[in-house]
């Protein structure tokens, strides 16, 4: 359900490419997204297999710690660097993504209250999977745009305007929220 490591595949950025490490992240959060989105629209009115809770609690895990470890580094190192690097420059756009997060925050405890429910009761209501369906969906929707504008605008801004001593600086600081 979920993908594991995949023979021949690029290998993940280390510290010393925190705008590489971001889009690592990215790829992740599609991946686990994918999870909840699939599970959803294939275990309609039925108790959830072995392997997809064994997905789902993967992909749960993932954005309770994993997913905030990323807005984290957004938040804390990134936004704050291209915020200094070019006072003149305004970066609504930033607080925009900022907005993203709150909304993504707010969807996936949805998210996983409704897929813990389903795993602990065994089953959801009509309603229950609905809604379900309707926050995955969304949630998708959400990052897509969310992830194409960063990585199209946002990181090839940050590219341009952080120095080296800058990025390394984030290097350290995504290593120390993984520590």
């Amino acid at each position: 359900m979920h993908k594991g490591i995949q023979i021949g595949a690029k290998p993940d950025a280390g510290f010393d490419d925190p705008l590489g490490m971001l889009k690592d992240c990215h790829r992740r959060i599609e991946n686990f997204l994918n999870v909840l989105c699939v599970v959803v629209s294939r275990a309609r009115g039925r108790g959830l297999t072995e392997e997809e809770t064994s997905a789902i609690q993967a992909a749960l895990h993932y954005f309770r710690v994993g997913g905030q470890r990323h807005s984290a580094d957004e938040e804390q190192s990134l936004f704050p660097r291209m915020r200094a690097a070019d006072a003149a420059a305004r970066f609504e756009e930033i607080g925009g993504l900022e907005h993203d997060h709150r909304q993504a925050d707010e969807m996936h405890r949805r998210v996983d209250a409704l897929y813990s429910t389903w795993i602990a009761s065994g089953l959801l209501s009509s309603k229950q999977h609905e809604e379900l369906a309707t926050a995955a969906r969304n949630l998708g929707q959400l990052y897509e745009r969310h992830i194409q504008f960063e990585e199209q605008v946002v990181f090839p801004r940050a590219a341009q305007l952080l120095k080296a001593d800058a990025l390394a600086a984030m290097g350290q600081e995504f290593k120390a929220r993984r520590t």
